[in-house]
């Protein structure tokens, strides 16, 4: 089985990682082109591009996958896998594999279709997630679905951690799915598009945290957005307004006797730092001033005493 593998970020190069060690390893990988990263916008390649130069694997970086066409049709793959990869791929490069494009889409197709699935499981408060594969057509997570696998959500997981576990399943099943349609032992299931529901591309603005939500909104959305783009509000010290992240929190109930302004500071038992909420309270654990090291709330009122009382916006 020749296979070309494409994909971009840390989910697909842990797909790729496995993938190479097995029977299927890729012939070619393809992949987006390196981008300016950080705050000094230093040009960076993506992950699946530096595992794939360290495997000795091929590794091209074209503007459109469309560019491909004549090189792939030359190399005749059986297969194309696609993991995370950002592009819709075209019907002139889905024809030419002899078993057609697989994608792996990190949720139970056709919910969460689109680009941030992980996230949006935890931001809906789901029980259970899992992951997809589809025989592709032209348009986004639209195709057959090959296979299926489902997984619980833990009552307070976080982004990088499912992240990680469905990349791990997404790997088991499609070494799996390869095999199986090698023996023509599978069987194309047609998606309930009236049942397709979709999620969007996630900008920086989206992590300032509204404190006019409830607390457990507010919670959950610390958790999916954990790695991107995070979670931030803003404290203003002596007429300065200081970045402020958010890194761990939890949801409690409001308390008789506790009545401040929303997005208000206040200590909660054993020292901890609460924030009034639209509904509720938030306990903030964890947090990191800009241009500061993380830490707990505890050593964070030792340093800011004044945080106490503050609004923030």
């Amino acid at each position: 089985m020749k296979t070309v593998f494409v994909g971009t970020p840390e989910f697909g190069a842990i797909i790729l990682e496995g993938l190479a060690k097995s029977v299927y390893k890729p012939v070619l990988v393809i992949t987006a082109t390196d981008k300016p990263a950080g705050r000094k916008q230093v040009i960076t390649p993506p992950p699946v591009k530096v595992l794939a130069e360290k495997l000795g694997i091929k590794v091209l970086q074209p503007e459109k996958i469309s560019d491909l066409k004549s090189e792939l049709s030359l190399l005749k793959p059986d297969m194309i896998i696609v993991a995370a990869f950002g592009q819709i791929i075209p019907k002139e490069i889905l024809d030419i594999p002899k078993y057609g494009c697989l994608n792996i889409h990190p949720s139970l197709l056709p919910k969460y279709r689109g680009a941030s699935p992980i996230q949006s499981v935890i931001l809906n408060g789901e029980k259970v997630t899992g992951v997809t594969i589809i025989l592709m057509d032209e348009k986004m997570d639209h195709g057959q679905i090959v296979s299926q696998r489902s997984m619980a959500i833990e009552e307070k997981e976080r982004a990088r951690a499912l992240h990680d576990k469905l990349a791990e399943l997404s790997l088991n099943l499609l070494l799996e799915t390869i095999s199986n349609m090698e023996r023509g032992l599978t069987k194309l299931t047609p998606q309930d598009h009236n049942q397709a529901t979709f999620t969007k591309t996630l900008s920086k603005a989206e992590g300032i945290i509204n404190w006019k939500k409830p607390a457990d909104m507010i919670e959950r959305e610390i958790r999916a957005f954990e790695y991107w783009p995070g979670s931030f509000t803003f404290w203003t010290k002596l007429s300065t307004p200081l970045r402020l992240k958010i890194t761990k929190a939890k949801a409690l109930k409001s308390m008789k006797g506790i009545d401040f302004r929303t997005g208000q500071v206040f200590v909660v038992p054993k020292g901890g730092i609460g924030v009034q909420c639209g509904e509720d309270f938030l306990v903030i654990e964890r947090l990191q001033l800009e241009g500061k090291e993380e830490m707990g709330s505890e050593e964070f009122l030792r340093g800011h005493p004044s945080f106490i009382g503050a609004v923030l916006k």
